[in-house]
């Protein structure tokens, strides 16, 4: 199975930083007990696409699990390690 993951950030924003290594941290983990399971991570900037730009502005950074919005501003690696095991096991 693979999983798309997708965060919305832009330069020099400090909770995009901290999104980004709490993603990593849990795909780690969730690819040590999901051998089976591909997780595939796209990281968009904003500012590269006005109407991203617009819509995200205030929230990012934003994360979508397969086109769906998980979270916003800071993640929560517990919900997203669930969210991903749900994925993988359904």
């Amino acid at each position: 199975m693979s999983i798309e993951l997708t965060i919305y950030t832009k330069p020099g924003c400090h909770l995009c930083e901290q999104a980004r290594e709490a993603i990593d941290r849990v795909i780690g983990e969730f690819k040590k007990a999901n051998k089976t399971s591909d997780i595939l991570l796209e990281e968009i900037n904003i500012l590269d696409n006005a109407e991203l730009e617009k819509k995200y502005a205030e929230e990012i950074p934003v994360l979508l699990i397969n086109g769906n919005m998980h979270n916003y501003w800071r993640i929560d690696e517990e919900r997203l390690m669930r969210a991903l095991h749900r994925l993988a096991t359904s």
